[in-house]
């Protein structure tokens, strides 16, 4: 049987280029053989934070030059790495954990290193979306197994709102990231604007020794986090179930309704606004009716 290390001895990591190398999102044993042997054979590993990525390489033990690549200073430090590969050198990035780019710093380095000429060898590994994804089951079949990757959702919470409103309506899956302090506030809002019926996947400290993962109804979910104090600790990754065909032209129709109706009650009395919003949408007007005294604060 071949040694792991001598698997990636064998495969061609040529100078002057740039290794976009995924790390372990928790559990250090995730990293692959190829990417150890290419943060071993780095002349320097740009690193979102020099801290977090000495303490991965001390558990290695490895002992590499490190050079802060943040988003505070991406696009400078880019400019520095894809000098330092045109004089041949091989530089690994890394983010803090999981795969670079990805809701991650990365993309101007790699975009740098390209327009100078360098190579860009990407190195697969952890991802928490697609650890996540590959967990949630049926929760693919509404959409054909398709899904959107969504990321981290805005922290303002009516941009928030207006972002789960439209993801609402897609027939497919998708997928969010979320810290713990607003994971409770994430939860909320998505049982507001889904079915209560509408499954969401909740992943929690994914691979690490508290690892969590439990599929809710969007109206449980706030119950479950406030069920145990150790249910808001950790990062967060969602899956939450798609419209499906069937009802994502209904939820669609639903949303562009909310938009016509908003627009119209700036100009016009609510009964008007809901009457007209019915005849441009097809939404029943007495539905609208009741959303525009709503949005009005007022009573029939």
């Amino acid at each position: 049987m071949n040694d792991w290390n001598t698997l990636a001895e064998g495969q061609s990591y040529p100078p002057g280029t740039l290794y976009v190398v995924a790390t372990p999102i928790g559990n250090v044993a995730d990293l692959s053989a190829r990417a150890l042997h290419v943060l071993a054979q780095a002349d320097a590993i740009a690193c979102e934070d020099t801290r977090n990525t000495a303490h991965l390489l001390n558990r290695l033990g490895l002992h590499k030059p490190l050079l802060a690549a943040h988003q505070h200073n991406e696009m400078e430090a880019a400019q520095h790495i894809a000098a330092r590969l045109a004089a041949g050198e091989r530089i690994a990035y890394v983010s803090d954990a999981g795969t670079p780019g990805i809701s991650d710093p990365g993309a101007k380095i790699v975009a740098a290193a390209r327009a100078a000429g360098a190579r860009v060898m990407p190195l697969p590994g952890a991802n928490a979306a697609i650890t996540a994804l590959s967990a949630a089951g049926d929760l693919l079949e509404a959409g054909d197994g398709r899904f959107t990757f969504v990321g981290f959702l805005s922290p303002k919470a009516k941009a928030r709102e207006a972002q789960l409103r439209a993801l609402a309506a897609r027939p497919e899956a998708w997928i969010l990231y979320e810290a713990p302090h607003r994971i409770a506030a994430t939860l909320a809002a998505l049982a507001a604007v889904l079915p209560g019926e509408r499954r969401i996947l909740i992943g929690r400290e994914l691979t690490k020794l508290f690892e969590q993962l439990v599929v809710v109804r969007a109206d449980a979910a706030s119950g479950w986090l406030a069920a145990d104090a150790a249910h808001a600790k950790g990062e967060f990754v969602l899956v939450v179930e798609g419209a499906g065909e069937s009802t994502a032209g209904e939820a669609g129709a639903a949303v562009n309704a909310q938009h016509v109706l908003a627009l119209l009650l700036a100009e016009l009395p609510a009964k008007r606004a809901a009457k007209l919003t019915s005849a441009i949408t097809g939404v029943p007007t007495d539905t609208l009716y009741a959303a525009a005294l709503a949005a009005k604060g007022a009573t029939p």
